[in-house]
């Protein structure tokens, strides 16, 4: 029965550090890719519009 429980154990661990790893590189993908779309020339346009917008719409409102 320890010989079970020891080789489960080990696996669970085995697989929480390959799981960890793929996690991680998944997230750095992911971040890289919203930054990547953050930055772009034509959303960061789009921000500034908005921006622009909101300041107007705020103005009328006081």
């Amino acid at each position: 029965m320890r010989g079970k429980t020891f080789f489960v154990l080990i696996a669970i661990a085995v697989a929480y550090i390959l799981g960890a790893r793929a996690g991680r590189e998944r997230y750095e993908q992911l971040v890289d890719t919203v930054q990547s779309f953050w930055n772009a020339p034509d959303v960061k346009k789009a921000r500034k519009k908005a921006k622009a917008q909101a300041a107007k719409a705020r103005k009328r409102l006081s």
